[in-house]
């Protein structure tokens, strides 16, 4: 399948991507490691034959709403190649064997999250040798599903959570997404109106993923949902779920570059800083990096920022 196709397949499942699975529809893209650009089964024999050289040292990458692994490519004007990225790396320079996460970014965070925690369980049994650390990297909403998964894993007491020691969330919106609670609002405030055709563009604005629902609060767990709030602000709330205590947690948040006035009122919206770095959450400012004039997408392939993410994971924990 080419890249396109995985691309416009991205797309679709971030918009309606639950839909589609409710339905059975062959468009939906099953949560998968992939290697090269295809899906491997998490059993030993293809693992191996995937990795010839497997280390004890694992990193899984996890990409965000509408995206898929090529997110985390970097471009040739960047510096590195475009067969490079950080797991690429962190394979060169600290001997960890990268792995990519591919998923329907329409389903319910706390669905994803309950996937990629069995994965990860299954994954521990399966591995070729025996794993000593799980690196987790998640991209923006990439970043609740690990979070997720952690939380799912502890509660149920999968094996593999004893494995990780760091987890690095790259403009992750750990208290929310403000734009997706203006949507509701505005939604909101349309079915109210007594007009068929108000009420109808209401409708389609509901059209949304749950992914997307869930985004507005960071919802990490089905019940979550019921702690909604209304309004747009993401300073002042705790989240009800903290991050874990088992191992160590990284924030990398970015600003857009300053001359480009509709890339920032719109960054506001969807991944604001205080909703990346959620300081109350109990992040120490050494595990907290801010790139001014470094984008959403472009933190995930940035030279800075994978020498800060190096920088981290050479760091006694």
């Amino acid at each position: 399948m080419g890249a396109g196709l995985n691309s416009a397949l991205a797309l679709l499942n971030g918009l309606v991507g639950d839909e589609l699975e409710r339905r059975g529809n062959g468009l939906v893209t099953p949560m998968a490691c992939v290697h090269r650009g295809h899906p491997i089964a998490i059993d030993r024999e293809a693992l191996a034959g995937a990795y010839t050289e497997p280390t004890p040292r694992v990193v899984l990458l996890v990409h965000g709403l509408m995206c898929t692994e090529t997110v985390w490519k970097f471009q040739q004007a960047e510096g590195h190649g475009q067969d490079r990225d950080y797991g690429a790396l962190l394979a060169d320079d600290l001997g960890f064997t990268p792995m990519y996460l591919r998923y329907n970014s329409g389903l319910a965070i706390a669905d994803n999250g309950k996937n990629l925690s069995d994965l990860l369980e299954a994954l521990l049994v399966a591995y070729p040798v025996a794993l000593e650390e799980i690196l987790l990297i998640g991209h923006s909403l990439g970043g609740l599903v690990v979070r997720s998964a952690c939380e799912q894993a502890r509660a149920s007491s999968q094996r593999w959570l004893a494995l990780v020691r760091r987890a690095i969330f790259i403009d992750t919106p750990h208290l929310g997404a403000p734009l997706e609670r203006l949507g509701r609002i505005a939604a909101g405030l349309l079915r109210a109106v007594p007009d068929p055709y108000t009420r109808l563009a209401a409708d389609i604005g509901d059209l949304r993923s749950d992914a997307i629902n869930d985004l507005g609060d960071a919802d990490l767990r089905h019940e979550d949902r019921a702690r909604r709030r209304v309004g747009i602000r993401s300073t002042g709330w705790r989240h009800p779920v903290p991050l874990s205590s088992a191992f160590a947690h990284y924030v990398i948040a970015g600003t857009p570059p300053p001359r480009r006035p509709l890339a920032a009122a719109l960054n506001d919206l969807l991944v604001p800083e205080s909703s990346v770095t959620a300081q109350h959450m109990a992040v120490p400012p050494h595990r907290l990096r801010v790139f001014p004039g470094v984008g959403h997408l472009q933190l995930a392939r940035h030279p800075e920022v994978y020498a800060q993410i190096r920088a981290w994971c050479e760091e006694a924990v």
